[in-house]
């Protein structure tokens, strides 16, 4: 990380975010409760406290399933990048909203009798040979502390300290839990077909979830199949590159370019991956001439792929050329820390056409 760079963490973006995002849970809570007294009357005839429970568990579920859409809508458009910024805070707000779930069904169902009501949820009687009394809360237990895991690995520390490569594996996990409480509510609520909402809700989240990652997979297959026929790729025209920000080109299989534009005119191409924790750099910046990561703000110069000094992380650059206005990569890596020539930099600049 640059000597003069402090890594974003909270500001008032964020506390705004957070704010937003809370009061639009209450609201979730409040509408559905609303709604399901005055619009359904079989839901009316329940309690307060069985309608709260139902709708904290309506609310996670939606807010998981909007979660595990950000990445593939990120990868297939940029425009959906900025969601990705605040996606830790989104997650660890989800799961409060499924232990305050978590929490009412152990006061509400297991909490007056004499047994523990943490050993009352494990214990109770079920069959998994019938569907109608399958014992679809203890999915719900270990989806709770599979999210809880989650949600407390998501400070940086962890993060620093479990290394890139097991948190990211660890953070994967987030799909198991996605799918202990698809079927924990196929096999709960979705038996109990009083509206028809839980069911849509379900099915409309596993075809969007499984829809969006399918069709992130096909258009990166895709550029990678088309890039790998070319000895150059043609990644556009050099305008199209944000200036002081990146676009991102797949070459290969899990492989990514970020081609950087800075000082309007300034073209670089470097390896997407931030040596620190795997920190997307495409998503980044260009501060005080360097590219910073947007995760933890660890810098690289943009003509060798160096981390300027004290620091010594380097990354792989790749080499660029101009065909009219479109920009060329050549897909082939350099030596991490290779030094390209300034003159490659300012040859573009000279034929580059800023019309």
């Amino acid at each position: 990380m640059s000597a003069g760079y402090v890594a974003v963490q909270w500001n008032r973006n964020k506390l705004w975010y957070d704010a937003l995002l809370w009061l639009g849970i209450l609201a979730f809570v409040g509408v559905y409760m609303v709604v399901s007294m005055n619009r359904f009357p079989g839901q009316a005839a329940l309690s307060p406290m069985i309608l709260l429970i139902r709708a904290f568990a309506n609310c996670a579920f939606v807010m998981l399933t909007l979660i595990l859409c950000i990445g593939p809508l990120a990868r297939l458009s940029p425009r959906f990048l900025p969601l990705l910024y605040n996606r830790r805070h989104f997650g660890v707000s989800m799961f409060l909203v499924a232990l305050v779930h978590g929490v009412l069904v152990l006061i509400w169902y297991h909490g007056f009798g004499p047994v523990n009501p943490l050993v009352s949820v494990l214990t109770s009687p079920g069959s998994y040979d019938a569907l109608t009394d399958f014992p679809f809360q203890r999915f719900g237990v270990v989806a709770l502390v599979l999210l809880l895991l989650l949600a407390a690995t998501s400070h940086d520390f962890w993060n620093a300290n479990l290394g890139a490569g097991l948190w990211k594996t660890l953070h994967m996990s987030v799909y198991l839990a996605y799918a202990l409480i698809v079927v924990h509510v196929a096999t709960g609520a979705m038996q109990q077909p009083e509206t028809g909402v839980v069911q849509a809700m379900v099915y409309g989240s596993v075809v969007l979830v499984g829809g969006l990652h399918l069709l992130a997979g096909l258009f990166a297959s895709g550029a990678t199949q088309r890039h790998r026929s070319a000895e150059w790729i043609n990644i556009g025209d050099w305008r199209a590159i944000p200036n002081g920000g990146a676009v991102t080109v797949d070459i290969a299989r899990a492989e990514r370019v970020a081609v950087f534009r800075w000082d309007q005119r300034k073209l670089a191409a470097v390896a997407n991956v931030c040596k620190h924790q795997n920190g997307p750099l495409g998503e980044g910046r260009m501060v005080d001439g360097c590219i910073t990561c947007p995760w933890h703000g660890f810098q690289y110069r943009p003509e060798d792929g160096r981390a300027p000094p004290p620091f010594d992380d380097v990354i792989a650059t790749y080499r660029l050329k101009l065909d009219g206005d479109a920009v060329l990569l050549d897909p082939v890596a350099l030596p991490e820390g290779t030094e390209r020539p300034i003159i490659l930099v300012r040859s573009l600049l000279d034929t580059a056409d800023d019309s």
